[in-house]
């Protein structure tokens, strides 16, 4: 049975962490759990905040294509796990409106002085591929085209 966006959507808002990957100066892949603050929903784009010193923002700088993995899982009882992963573009942002706009409750524990925290910085994931492992179901979503 395929999977629409909204289907992966729905999952993917139970979810707390992603993982990030980014390339390296070196041409190495490194990635690091970002919070996807369960608080929403998916359209083709992910937000992080994190800081302007941190190695992913020099990676992104350098090269914006990056991966997003996410696991969950389809039941209570069944707990069979399902993954996604997503193919995309980063682009950093530095609008304080964007940062208001993207901000949700929680993220004060890393950062204490919300959007006005120096140095911090909104990751955007424009995905471009979505693929999925639904138990033994399988798909690709293809999100945008270049």
């Amino acid at each position: 049975m395929s999977r629409t966006l909204d289907d992966l959507a729905h999952k993917m808002r139970e979810i707390d962490f992603a993982m990030l990957a980014t390339h390296t100066d070196g041409g190495a892949i490194a990635a690091r759990p970002m919070s996807n603050n369960r608080e929403v929903d998916y359209n083709g784009d992910s937000w992080f905040f994190t800081e302007e010193s941190t190695r992913m923002v020099s990676d992104i700088q350098r090269d914006a294509r990056v991966s997003l993995s996410y696991q969950g899982t389809a039941g209570l009882l069944g707990m069979r796990p399902f993954f996604i992963a997503i193919e995309g573009q980063a682009r950093l942002v530095r609008d304080r409106a964007q940062f208001a706009e993207h901000w949700t409750s929680g993220l004060e524990r890393w950062w204490p002085d919300g959007i006005d925290t120096l140095g911090l910085l909104l990751i955007q994931v424009t995905g471009e591929r979505l693929h999925y492992w639904d138990g033994e179901d399988e798909g690709e979503i293809v999100l945008r085209t270049l």
